[in-house]
């Protein structure tokens, strides 16, 4: 039997182009998102798609949305974490986001995978989960605390044979950066008005010009998804690699600058 792929925020963005390369592959699928119709627009018509209404903010849709993948097709075997928008502005201006949406999801499906003793959860974190960037600061968090659960969760699902992997994205030409996905802050604090707006206008002149392929970014999950093991991480594009590098340089950086201090801690 082919693996059943269960993808969030199949509506629209990098979400269709998962859809459409876990079709190709072979695989069956239950797309996601909380406009079906416009997910049947986006993805096309397959035997072997199920296309389902969920908003990943409700756990009851969560539960719903699984309820109806089990009864058509009596597995998941592949859950991706994709729905998700970018909040952007400075943090005194912004309200609080979080990563429930995922969370609601995984928790619905994880009882389907632990009574398998097999499965993959794939969460779409960012390169924001990695490091963190001025005017980002919510986005960051949602995604610092999606590596943070995921990480964690990878060895608490281990031994019931289900993998889990985080993908860190660089700047790709998906939807994230439209009006229907961006939130900006609607709070204003003089002392920031002149780099919000050029932060603003910065952020408007990036979207369609990203240098990533969503599509390439689909087809590489299929492979990553067949790796056996798969990877605990994928850092996907050019641009990422380069910013994780930066991470890991800066964090050893501060370690070795603090060593000998650090290391004296311990009772004596």
């Amino acid at each position: 039997m082919p693996k059943v792929w269960f993808i969030t925020g199949a509506g629209r963005g990098m979400g269709v182009d998962i859809v459409k390369a876990a079709l190709a592959a072979g695989y069956t699928v239950v797309a996601t998102g909380r406009d079906t119709m416009a997910v049947a627009r986006a993805v096309g018509a397959s035997a072997d798609l199920l296309v389902v209404k969920l908003d990943v903010t409700s756990r009851t849709d969560a539960e719903a949305a699984v309820r109806n993948a089990l009864d058509r097709f009596g597995r998941i075997d592949v859950l991706v974490n994709n729905a998700g928008n970018f909040k952007a502005g400075y943090f005194e201006e912004l309200a609080a986001t979080t990563l429930l949406g995922p969370m609601n999801v995984t928790r619905a499906v994880l009882p389907v995978m632990r009574k398998q003793r097999s499965g993959h959860i794939i969460s779409i974190s960012s390169s924001a989960g990695l490091l963190g960037f001025e005017f980002c600061a919510a986005y960051a968090a949602s995604k610092f605390g999606t590596e943070g659960w995921m990480e964690s969760l990878r060895s608490e699902i281990a031994p019931f044979g289900i993998h889990t992997t985080i993908v860190n994205p660089g700047f790709f030409r998906t939807e994230l950066l439209t009006k229907e996905s961006t939130t900006y802050a609607e709070l204003s604090i003089g002392d920031y008005a002149g780099r919000r707006a050029e932060q603003l206008k910065w952020w408007e002149s990036q979207n369609g010009k990203q240098s990533g392929d969503p599509a390439k970014l689909a087809k590489a999950l299929i492979i990553i998804a067949r790796q056996e093991p798969p990877p605990s991480r994928f850092v996907a594009g050019a641009d990422a690699i380069a910013l994780a590098e930066q991470k890991l340089a800066a964090l050893k950086e501060e370690i070795d600058a603090n060593r000998e201090l650090s290391s004296s801690l311990a009772f004596d």
